[in-house]
């Protein structure tokens, strides 16, 4: 093992005391022996879909059992729990063939799913396709027309209150939903998501479109676009907003489905804690620059060059809520604020109409929902040390085996 994965596995293994401070022992101590049974439950069960063993995936894909546990250990962190459960995270990865998900798209551009199938390690196109029960997507599934409506419709009637419903896309509903139909049956999209979520165990909106509206819903919303969360009522609904949504908090939310039988702890938005409790602004490479007042004036200028904060450009990094400045995109290399873009807010509501542009907010007139850069970390919390604790954690174990990964590919 070397150094930098040793520090990587003391960050892990000291890092539970600090996971929840109004937690005790005793509460995860009954969490691990409820998802133990959880666990036990689904194994019983016969696996759904083809069968595939992830063993299989991860051996067919060059990954061997240490490569898995990196993964299971970054996951275990991301989803906020004390490093004892890793062995129940490993579980629910290997039995998450048990849980059928059908996954509809809307009013999209299909960048969540494009996201999904992109993702990293596992290779989660892999988990998909073969270890999760994926009975239904327009977008990669072979069946078209009368045939794709006839899967459909067995999927919902053969796992009947047992599916995770996703949700890709906003819902038109005012004049203009007429525009927007799907399938042989021409449903327009509001009355296809309100049959496909009538039996649905859970439902999972996806991205920003489906969660508040997104791009669709900007001014001056010609169709009524709109989030699942202001139609369906009286079901479980998990937002994950972002433009696209980060696949690894797409696959935590199945991941805890899977190993508890619930849904995540939520904010006032329906966002997991665990993928939303984080401030941009509070795991920010560039946060030294800002502390600093070092800040880039004009693209270009000598302040860019030097990867200065970009508040002044516009970052909304204050006064957003994810956790993709710890998770990062593509395989962990990167993010947006890291090349050289501030953050536009897509996981807020209505974010194109008031965040999508490149001034500060100071000249925008809009007060923040956090109170804006000026929170003390007094005033904040102190969640956001916690938040940035395992930040630091599930950022170096997915750094390290990226760069495993780069080293192999190299040689």
């Amino acid at each position: 093992m070397t150094d930098r994965q040793d520090a990587v596995r003391t960050l892990f293994t000291t890092k539970s005391a600090r996971v929840d401070t109004n937690r005790g022992d005793a509460y995860y101590r009954d969490l691990f022996a409820r998802c133990k049974a959880r666990l036990e439950e689904l194994k019983r069960m016969e696996p759904l879909g083809n069968g595939v063993e992830l063993s299989e995936v991860l051996s067919d894909e060059g990954y061997d059992r240490r490569d898995f546990m990196k993964w299971v250990s970054a996951t275990t962190a991301m989803l906020m729990l004390p490093s004892f459960f890793e062995p129940l995270v490993a579980e629910a990865a290997e039995v998450m063939n048990r849980v059928p998900v059908i996954w509809l798209e809307l009013q999209d551009c299909a960048g969540n799913t494009e996201a999904l199938l992109r993702s990293d390690g596992p290779k989660i196109d892999e988990i998909i396709l073969d270890i999760i029960s994926l009975e239904f997507n327009e977008t990669i599934m072979a069946a078209a027309g009368h045939q794709a409506e006839a899967q459909l419709e067995d999927a919902m009637h053969t796992f009947k209150n047992k599916y995770l419903l996703f949700v890709e896309g906003a819902v038109p509903t005012g004049v203009g939903k007429e525009w927007c139909t799907i399938g042989a049956s021409g449903e327009t999209f509001e009355e296809h998501l309100l049959k496909v979520a009538k039996d649905a165990a859970a439902i999972v909106a996806v991205g920003t479109c489906a969660t508040f509206g997104g791009v669709p819903a900007a001014a001056p919303n010609p169709t009524g676009a709109t989030g699942v969360m202001d139609l369906i009522k009286g079901k479980p609904i998990i937002n994950i907003p972002a433009c696209p949504a980060n696949p690894a908090n797409m696959v935590g939310v199945i991941l805890h489905y899977v190993l508890t039988g619930q849904i995540p702890e939520l904010d006032a938005l329906l966002r997991p804690k665990f993928a939303f409790g984080y401030r941009i602004h509070d795991n920010c490479e560039r946060r030294a620059h800002f502390d600093a007042g070092e800040f880039v004036e004009e693209w270009g200028d000598e302040g860019a060059q030097n990867n200065f904060c970009l508040y002044k450009m516009g970052c909304k990094g204050p006064m957003t809520f994810n956790n993709c400045s710890i998770i990062r995109y593509n395989e962990s290399v990167n993010w947006p604020v890291g090349v050289g873009h501030g953050c536009i807010g897509c996981s807020e509501p209505d974010f194109w109409d008031k965040y999508a542009y490149e001034r500060p907010m100071a000249d925008a007139h809009i007060k923040a929902p956090t109170g804006g850069v000026e929170k003390t970390v007094d005033e904040f919390g102190l969640g956001v040390l916690t938040a940035t604790a395992v930040g630091i954690g599930i950022h170096a174990a997915a750094s390290a085996a990226a760069g495993k990964k780069s080293d192999e590919g190299e040689a």
